[in-house]
């Protein structure tokens, strides 16, 4: 379950940038995670939790943003939604797409005490 190092990921982003801000506390984590991040957001909050433990960042909330899948399609020009690296565009259903977003993983923001 790689959802578990990532959490611990997290929560080193989060000291390292306590230590470099000197805040105390963190209520809140922002995390912004694409579609084909290939991580279960579920798993990743249960281990978040775990991680944060003895930590600034016990207590904290991680609150997560999903990001779609996004791709360019150069069969219309156009920048469409996707739900599979391998989808076909939607509107004139032209293959293969250039992949332009969804692999986000990033911690976008923190609340602090």
């Amino acid at each position: 379950m790689h959802e578990v190092a990532l959490a611990q990921r997290i929560v080193e982003i989060v000291q390292e940038q306590a230590g470099r801000l000197r805040f105390e506390g963190v209520k809140r984590v922002f995390l912004r995670l694409g579609a084909f991040a290939h991580v279960e957001p579920e798993a990743l909050t249960f281990g978040f939790a775990a991680a944060a433990r003895g930590t600034i960042a016990q207590g904290a909330t991680l609150e997560i943003e999903r990001a779609p899948g996004t791709g360019f399609c150069a069969g219309c020009g156009g920048d469409v939604v996707v739900t599979s690296r391998f989808s076909d565009c939607p509107v004139c259903g032209f293959a293969p797409l250039r992949i332009a977003g969804g692999d986000e993983f990033r911690v976008t923001e923190l609340e602090v005490a």
